[in-house]
């Protein structure tokens, strides 16, 4: 897998991409955990109603349970401390609630805080890089000798605009037909440079003969 261009300057610009682009990745997983964080912060009052609610449940049930042990008291005098034990645990369920619902909250506020901004410079940025490892890697399959510079000379009078072609000569179907090693090696040239590849220099010292 071919994942840089063979040109120092091409391979420069896609590893300050890739470096760019990871580090906008970390950026934005880093300011997502943050948000979460901070969003996490709002279940403190939930929490801390959880456990009081909680312990004052178990105290009226614990003082519910010694009056109703008493010979001469009986479970009369137990019942209000049952029904402050239930509206305790009515509050800490409620608190508990509360407190799911803050960790959803802050878990996708967190998450859409990330992903959003990695998406969106995700679907421009990788397509591309992608496109250009794909391509490489199949081109560089056919870089072995002289002789596949004129596929890539071909593809050159396929793929290139006219301009460019026209630059290096006004009739390419004629300079490859007569085997111009010049013509071919330039176009050859060309559109291995797009696709990231430098020419074998077997076949460039070919091509000057």
């Amino acid at each position: 897998m071919k994942l840089y261009a063979d040109s120092s300057s091409r391979f420069a610009r896609q590893l300050v991409a890739d470096v760019l682009f990871l580090c906008w990745v970390i950026a934005w997983v880093w300011i997502g955990n943050v948000v979460h964080d901070g969003t996490m912060q709002l279940a403190g009052p939930g929490d801390q109603t959880t456990q009081s609610a909680t312990g004052l449940a178990e105290s009226m049930t614990e003082a519910g349970d010694f009056l109703s042990g008493l010979p001469v008291v009986g479970d009369g005098a137990a019942t209000p401390f049952d029904k402050a034990a239930g509206a305790s645990r009515a509050l800490a369920d409620a608190g508990q609630a509360e407190v799911r619902a803050v960790e959803k909250l802050a878990f996708w506020l967190g998450l859409s805080i990330a992903v959003i901004p990695i998406l969106v410079v995700a679907g421009r940025y990788l397509p591309g890089r992608v496109r250009f490892v794909r391509d490489a890697t199949a081109a560089q399959r056919f870089v072995d000798g002289p002789a596949d510079l004129e596929l890539f000379a071909l593809r050159a009078m396929t793929h290139q605009p006219l301009h460019v072609i026209a630059r290096v000569t006004d009739d390419p179907v004629a300079a490859l037909r007569r085997g111009d090693t010049d013509v071919i090696a330039r176009l050859a040239g060309i559109e291995m440079a797009d696709s990231g590849l430098r020419p074998p220099t077997v076949g460039m010292r070919t091509a000057r003969a």
